[in-house]
């Protein structure tokens, strides 16, 4: 093709264009493939190090936190406890955050009713059918997805890997998780998209983001690719999606606002600059790779973005773009007792690791001319 065609597509269709690449690592020229060899040696050798250093960091400020301070957990159970004897849940949310030192300013400090109100529907062995449906959804939309794009032993470690990383959605507690929720709602979300059967993908999405207003970006790369195919309806659906959600959020904004108190406290804001390493480390802490040693853990999980990179279509760019960005986020944005936040991201991204030695093996026979990188 040439340049200035290539060129034209992928302003015109950046999504096709990315397509038509096939597997996008064996594009790469010899020297493009040495030198990403080179930076990725470097990249993994500082995620050791530094997530290391900021773990040991972390441990010293949890270890300095006041033996008498209760975490999310308990203060999301006390929460869900007051709901269902009948309290009203924002009447039961502000007290527990503000005798327990959690700011109430923003609105946003305060979670969202709906795994509140899902809790009390829902019995401890009730939710355990319910996980097991998410995981079966999960596994087979991620093995339809791969199919075209992944050997079937890709598909098959993919799909162990999600398995095993799905623990957490057993636990009794888990719906007091609610990123641990809205990531896996998002997993199958991504998984079962179609682009000629979107809905369900969307009603998973749009359940994530009524449990959890931080899988916003999600839908809007989705909006992205979706006006980028000019698919209308697609966009549309999400454009009212987003309606929806800003309505509920201003009526959740009001519902905090009706019990909110003077003196509440604020929260010192979410500008702490802690850099790439705090994802890189809560990705090792919140998959199975929290039972290596961080240092070993972290390269691990940064090389899993390599896979997805790797992989091609629409899917290896949305996942790549998906994850990519929310991380740029959390480095920007979260403070080092915000690490929950990649949940969002999990257990799809762990996934990722089933395809990192197809693209580590791209990048070698191009670096030896073994293969050309129009193949």
């Amino acid at each position: 093709m040439p340049s200035h065609t290539a060129g034209m597509s992928m302003v015109r269709d950046p999504v096709g264009w990315w397509c038509s690449l096939g597997r996008p690592l064996r594009r790469l020229s010899r020297g493009q493939a040495i030198g990403l060899l080179l930076a990725l040696v470097l990249a993994l050798g500082w995620a050791s190090y530094a997530a290391t250093s900021l773990a040991a960091t972390d441990a010293e400020r949890v270890a300095s936190m006041s033996g008498d301070q209760i975490g999310d957990i308990e203060l999301y159970l006390r929460v869900h406890e007051r709901y269902q004897e009948g309290e009203n849940y924002y009447q039961a949310a502000m007290s527990e955050q503000r005798q327990n030192n959690y700011p109430t300013i923003p609105f946003v400090t305060v979670r969202l009713p709906t795994l509140a109100v899902l809790d009390s529907m829902v019995s401890d062995t009730a939710w355990t059918p319910i996980a097991l449906l998410l995981l079966i959804a999960m596994i087979l939309g991620w093995i339809g997805a791969l199919a075209p794009l992944a050997t079937r032993a890709e598909n098959f470690a993919a799909a162990v890997i999600l398995f095993v990383s799905t623990a957490g959605l057993f636990d009794p507690r888990a719906l007091l998780w609610h990123e641990l929720v809205a990531g896996a709602l998002l997993t199958v979300a991504m998984g079962v998209y179609r682009e000629n059967r979107w809905w369900p993908s969307l009603l998973l999405a749009a359940a994530a983001l009524a449990v959890r207003e931080l899988a916003l970006p999600f839908i809007l790369l989705w909006g992205a690719f979706a006006l980028s195919r000019r698919s209308w309806k697609e966009a549309a659906a999400i454009a009212a999606l987003l309606l929806v959600f800003a309505v509920g959020m201003w009526l959740h904004a009001q519902g905090v606002a009706a019990h909110r108190l003077p003196d509440d406290l604020v929260s010192p804001g979410w500008d702490a600059f802690s850099g790439p390493q705090l994802a890189i480390l809560a990705l090792a802490k919140l998959t199975p790779l929290l039972f290596l040693p961080v240092g070993i853990a972290a390269p691990i999980a940064l090389i899993a973005l390599l896979g997805w990179i790797g992989l091609g279509g629409r899917l290896g760019l949305f996942a790549s773009l998906w994850f990519i960005g929310f991380c740029l986020a959390v480095s920007i944005f979260a403070r080092t007792n915000n690490f929950y936040w990649v949940m969002l991201l999990l257990p799809a991204y762990a996934a990722g690791l089933a395809l990192v030695p197809r693209a580590l093996l791209d990048l070698l026979q191009i670096a030896k001319g073994t293969k050309t990188s129009q193949s």
